[in-house]
Formats: C-alpha cells, sequence, structure tokens
C-alpha cells in the first residue's frame, strides 16, 4: 500500500509540476499565470476537484514514445464561483505547448458531456499552439468531437471562453461557438491562419498583435467581448461576470439582495434629452441612473458603439440592457451594430434573462458599403431575435424611432410587453426634415413654407401620442420615473409564459 500511496504523491507532483519549472518560469515571465493557477483565482478557494489528472497521450511517433507528462497539457474538473457550480478546463502551454492531442481533446469532452448532463455552465481556458502534429488526424478529430459537444451545449448551459495565449487555426472555431469570448492584452490572440501564412498567400506585412490580437477583436472584427490587461483582472472580472450567468436554460439567474430602492426617482433625467433633435447625448447616463446601484457590465463597448449591450440588474434581478447610443453615428443600426445586439438578444432569450431596450433610432445607416455588406440580411438578424424572443421585454423609446428601426427595436408589434416613451419620443416614418422634402416637394425652395410644413409634421406626428393612440406605446411616462416604473413592469412580467409554434428550428438570415 506504502508504494502505492508513494507511487500517487509522485505522479501528482509530476502533473502539478506541467512541463517543468523552468517552462514555468517563461510562462511568468511572459506575465501569464500556469493552468492551475488560472483555476486557483477563478475558482472559490478550495472547491476545484481535478478529474484526469494521470492521462496521459497514446502517440508513439516522432519520439513521443518517450515524452509522457501526467494531465497531457490541459487540467480538467469541476468547483464553485460564489458558490455556484462551474466546470472549467484550462490548457497548459508548459505541456507541448499546450497542443491539443486526442487525450487532451478527450479529456475537454468529458468535461463538457458532463456540465451539459449536470445542467452546470462550462468555462474554458484556451492558452495552446494548435493540434499536436506528431498525432496527426488523430488530433483533428479530437478538434471536431469539442465542436460537437460546442454545439450539443448551445442554449443548454452558458459557454464561456477565456483566450489566455495563443488559440489559433482550428482551435479558434471551439471559442467561436461559445457565448462569451474574454481575451488579455498583449499576451492572447486569435486566427484562423498566422502571420506568416499571411504575407506568403496575400504579401501583408501584419504582426500577431495586429492580426489577432486582443485590441483587434474587441474593436474591429467583434470576435471578442471583453480585453483585459492582464491573467489576473481577466480571472477576477470572470467571477463578477458569472454572478450574472444562470446555471442552465431551465434555472433562472441569480438575484442579489439591493438597498437601491425600486421606486427611486432621478429627477437629473427629465433634462438627459436635449431640446435639439439633433445634438446627441449619452445613453450610458440613464443606463447607470436606471439600474441597481448604477452598476453596469457592458460587452464589446469598443465594438460597433453605436450600440449598447451588457448586463445590469433591476431589483436585484438580472436583466440585460440594449441601447442605441445617439454618441455614435446618430444611434443609426448598421452591419455591426445589428450583429451585436441580435447576439446578444438570443442568449438572453436562451438564458431566461428579461431584456431592456432603449431606443433612440433615426434609422439604418444608408449607404453603398452597408448595402453592398448585406445591410438587409444582417439588420433582418436583430429583427428575428427581438421577435423570437420570449423572455420579458420592456422597451422604452427616448427620442427618436424612426422607419423600419423602430419595428426592429422591440416594438410591441414584435411581442413587445411593455412600451413606454419619454415626452420627447418622435415615432414617425422618418424625421420632419426629410418628410417634408417628400410631401410638400413643389414648396421646397421657399424657406419660410417648409419650416411651417415641418413645424406641423412634427406636431402630427413626431411625437409619441400618435402610436399612444393605437395602443404601440403603453404609457408615456417622465424621464424621472424610469427606474421605478420599468421594475414595476419587470414584476409583473416575472412569471410570463409564451411559447412559440413547435419546430426542430428556426431558418435565422445567417
Amino acid at each position: 500500500m506504502n508504494d502505492i500511496i508513494n507511487q500517487l504523491d509522485t505522479k501528482r507532483a509530476r502533473a502539478a509540476l506541467g512541463g517543468g519549472q523552468k517552462r514555468i518560469d517563461a510562462q511568468h515571465a511572459k506575465g501569464k499565470l500556469t493552468a492551475r493557477e488560472r483555476i486557483e483565482l477563478l475558482l472559490d478557494e478550495g472547491t476545484f476537484e481535478e478529474w484526469d489528472m494521470f492521462k496521459e497521450h497514446r502517440c508513439v511517433d516522432f519520439g513521443m514514445a518517450d515524452e509522457h507528462v501526467p494531465g497531457d497539457g490541459v487540467v480538467i474538473g469541476y468547483g464553485t464561483i460564489n458558490g455556484r457550480m462551474v466546470f472549467v478546463f484550462s490548457q497548459d502551454f508548459t505541456v507541448f505547448g499546450g497542443a491539443l492531442s486526442e487525450a487532451h481533446a478527450e479529456k475537454i469532452c468529458k468535461v463538457m458531456d458532463k456540465a451539459i448532463q449536470v445542467g452546470a455552465p462550462i468555462i474554458g481556458i484556451n492558452d495552446s499552439g494548435g493540434a499536436r502534429i506528431q498525432e496527426g488526424v488523430a488530433a483533428l478529430g479530437g478538434y471536431a468531437e469539442v465542436f460537437q459537444r460546442n454545439v450539443m451545449a448551445s442554449g443548454v448551459i452558458p459557454q464561456i471562453s477565456m483566450i489566455m495565449g495563443p488559440c489559433a487555426g482550428g482551435a479558434v472555431y471551439s471559442p467561436a461557438m461559445t457565448d462569451f469570448i474574454f481575451m488579455v492584452k498583449d499576451s492572447s490572440y486569435m486566427f484562423v491562419t498566422g502571420p506568416e501564412v499571411v504575407k506568403t498567400v496575400t504579401h501583408e506585412e501584419v504582426t500577431a498583435e495586429e492580426l489577432g490580437g486582443a485590441v483587434t477583436h474587441t474593436t474591429r472584427s467583434g470576435v471578442a467581448d471583453r480585453a483585459f490587461e492582464n491573467d489576473v483582472d481577466a480571472l477576477q472580472m470572470m467571477r463578477r461576470f458569472f454572478n450574472y450567468m444562470p446555471l442552465n436554460n431551465k434555472a433562472n439567474p441569480p438575484a442579489r439582495p439591493t438597498d437601491d430602492p425600486a421606486d427611486r426617482l432621478d429627477y437629473s433625467l427629465d433634462t438627459l434629452v436635449p431640446d435639439s433633435a439633433n445634438k446627441p447625448y449619452d445613453i450610458k447616463e440613464l443606463i447607470l441612473k436606471m439600474v441597481d446601484d448604477a452598476d453596469f457590465f457592458e460587452l464589446q463597448p469598443d465594438h460597433a458603439k453605436n450600440i449598447i449591450v451588457g448586463f445590469a440588474r433591476m431589483e436585484g434581478d438580472a436583466v440585460g440592457i440594449v441601447a442605441n447610443q445617439p454618441m455614435v453615428l446618430a444611434g443609426c443600426l448598421d452591419i455591426k451594430s445589428s450583429i451585436k445586439a441580435a447576439r446578444f438578444v438570443r442568449f438572453c432569450d436562451a438564458f431566461n434573462i428579461p431584456v431592456i431596450t432603449l431606443v433612440d433610432v433615426p434609422g439604418f445607416m444608408p449607404g453603398t458599403a452597408q448595402e453592398y455588406g448585406g445591410i438587409i440580411k444582417h439588420g433582418a438578424k436583430l429583427l428575428y431575435a427581438y421577435a423570437e424572443c420570449t423572455v420579458p421585454k420592456v422597451t422604452l423609446i427616448t427620442r427618436k424611432a424612426y422607419g423600419g428601426a423602430y419595428d426592429v427595436m422591440a416594438s410591441k408589434h414584435l411581442r413587445g410587453d411593455v412600451n413606454f416613451a419619454w415626452p420627447s419620443a418622435e415615432i414617425a416614418v422618418m424625421g420632419p426634415k426629410g418628410a417634408v422634402e417628400i410631401i410638400f416637394r413643389d414648396e421646397k425652395n421657399d424657406p419660410v413654407k417648409v419650416a411651417a410644413r415641418e413645424a406641423e409634421y412634427k406636431a402630427k406626428f413626431a411625437n409619441p401620442f400618435v402610436a399612444g393612440a393605437r395602443g404601440f406605446i403603453d404609457d408615456v411616462i417622465m424621464p424621472h420615473e424610469t427606474r421605478k416604473r420599468i421594475c414595476r413592469s419587470l414584476a409583473m412580467l416575472k412569471n410570463k409564459k409564451i411559447e412559440n409554434p413547435w419546430r426542430k428550428h428556426g431558418n435565422i438570415p445567417l
């Protein structure tokens, strides 16, 4: 028995050491934590239960028969974050560069399968050089096995990817199918083909950071949701973010007690919208003054800034917020913002998180770039997402709601549950200037008549009362009572039940 115990202790020590102290030191020198250090920071202290610590690869080619490290480059298991169950895998770059082998993939699949069965979120910490070349197609098959689990888990349990090192080639498609991707600046990157291949094929000179770094993917491509300064910052923010996640699609998001009164009034909101319809204002001010304790976790803050998405709480319960941002492109919807918001709405709908929509949208972005880029289909993604959504939907129009964009932004016609408007709201087919130029084109050269016609159009149509008269707006509320009225609406909708017609799945315009 003593021999077995000694052997067990030796193997555990060997597995804990990963690729050896020299490689651990090299990892630290790059400002990166090891696989186990990351798990220790992410999970509640003393809660991690590790599986398959002793699993090893089965490859005998290219000298691999003599290269065996217990665990084979990935740490898997489960634990808790703030007392709530979560499954996790963390790739170990110190072991074969974190390269994925058949055994490595089997470990990841094992923990994903159990997460689906148990009904708990899965967090994947990616730090890998890609497929293990020595194993050839076996490694590629391992990736496909992981991809299949990503698809099966989609909409069943939350899937979150943390990119904390390289993630290249086919490996990127697993994180791409998860719900959220977080990256670390200057030490993580994602791309299908690296800088050297790009240079060979297209003759473009580009660095790894420029091609697929955290800043690139959180600003230009929109692939990642947030970028953090270092590993510690990323893991601490992940713990905060996890507080908004339900365990699965049959559970409600966790509630958190708050001392912020649900009936709190904020009279500063009465002057938020400028008198001039063309003057911008920051919709984030409304969000922070409306939600519990001014606490808002924004996603993709540097991508498609003309729309804001993120999580907050109202009366202790998690909500998703979608808001047009008048400070950027006047809040117009374009290709990137439509995709950004549609994916967020679909996540909220899949996981029982109510959606609050703040509307100030003059329409869809005009121009050949948008039309050639497919704004028709991409805009339809947001329309589809809201129309399909069955969770509680509360909409507030603060100023402009023009044209088709009015319909798309969680209007009453897309089964909006409660639709409010501020007195400053303008709900119409288009703005007064454009409407007058079309309706009264014979008078367009007479500035006096044009001004009079614009005033007439605005008085008749560019206000919330025409829509209110038809029941498209449930009430016109004062800005200072926004929090109170939305909290009441959400409380009323808590037990809402609505089901879409049975179908295998819809065919969203991808």
